[in-house]
């Protein structure tokens, strides 16, 4: 097809997103903090995490000199973490090893944690307005279809053929709209679609195919007891987790197999109770989760910090975490 990204813009000019949080004031470091949080992620969902971030932390400076726990409290209820830790961790490497300035070339970008060459590719393109390929899982579901192919580095070379000199900026968010709005996974609009006279999927009748299908697979399903452990002034305790893993350098109940394995360890319980069960569902398994709220009645040498639900103190925690600890206020 000849004109590809001339006919992006023009879909763009009439049909894009153009009033998005990240598409004003546009900068590398708001850009950036976009492209983080959307990963995985849909714009409705992202678009109050984002605006309450960059309040917080308008620059990479104010990131950078930051607490862990505070990015981590802001990233509270939008999952995969380890994004938050990442962000926090780049800006320091920012600030230390690229002098304040962000860096601008595609090698640079991807030696900061957290950032592929799709991100790279946004930011690039986006901010600096350099022409540089993206593949989000967006695009990759447009180019997919269209040149009816999901191998992958033959997408990546198209995906850098197709990129204009001028206006990268406007393209990359053409593509990612385009498959957001009208190449979506499911119930594609084909007939709003500027490709559709030459996309190979849809005049082949195998839209279904592309891009290939991952395998389905049963959840397995973990069970686990947090403990609401309550002391005399109604504070919770709350226990740092490691920085890998799920919620990594979230606090967090205290966690047990079992009932039983509580009784083993807080002998000075009082009045245990088992709270509702609720399951939390992970990329890789559901789990299932069991609170039950016990009272100490003594003071004793603990890891971790006492938790007002009255009063919440602006700790990272997980989203079933924060659903407990919202009912034992």
């Amino acid at each position: 097809m000849k004109n590809f990204s001339h006919t992006i813009l023009k879909w763009f000019s009439k049909h894009g997103r153009k009033d998005l949080p990240w598409q004003k004031d546009i900068s590398p470091y708001r850009v950036w903090i976009s492209e983080i949080m959307l990963q995985q992620t849909q714009v409705n969902t992202v678009i109050p995490y984002y605006e309450k971030f960059m309040k917080r932390f308008p620059d990479v400076k104010s990131l950078a000199k930051a607490h862990e726990d505070q990015v981590l409290h802001l990233w509270t209820g939008l999952g995969y973490y380890a994004r938050a830790r990442n962000l926090h961790k780049a800006a320091k490497i920012i600030m230390t090893e690229f002098n304040h300035q962000f860096p601008n070339t595609l090698e640079t970008l991807q030696l900061l944690p957290g950032i592929g060459r799709s991100t790279a590719g946004a930011i690039l393109s986006i901010a600096f307005q350099k022409p540089a390929p993206i593949l989000d899982g967006n695009v990759k579901r447009v180019l997919s279809r269209f040149l009816a192919i999901n191998n992958i580095d033959m997408l990546w070379t198209h995906a850098e053929a197709y990129t204009p000199k001028k206006n990268p900026h406007q393209y990359a968010q053409a593509m990612m709209d385009l498959g957001a709005m009208i190449c979506t996974r499911t119930k594609p609009k084909c007939e709003l679609c500027p490709l559709e006279k030459h996309c190979e999927a849809s005049l082949t009748d195998r839209i279904g195919e592309f891009p290939g299908k991952k395998a389905t697979k049963t959840l397995p399903i973990k069970q686990v007891v947090l403990l609401v452990l309550k002391n005399k002034q109604g504070e919770v305790l709350l226990e740092k987790r490691p920085s890998t893993g799920i919620w990594g350098g979230l606090w967090s109940l205290p966690e047990f197999p079992d009932e039983q394995a509580i009784i083993k360890q807080y002998k000075g319980l009082k009045r245990l109770k088992k709270l509702a069960s609720f399951r939390h569902t992970f990329s890789h398994y559901h789990l299932d989760i069991t609170p039950i709220e016990g009272q100490i009645g003594r003071i004793f040498d603990e890891k971790g910090v006492w938790f007002d639900p009255e009063k919440p103190s602006k700790l990272g925690l997980s989203a079933p975490v924060k659903k407990i600890l919202m009912g034992a206020a």
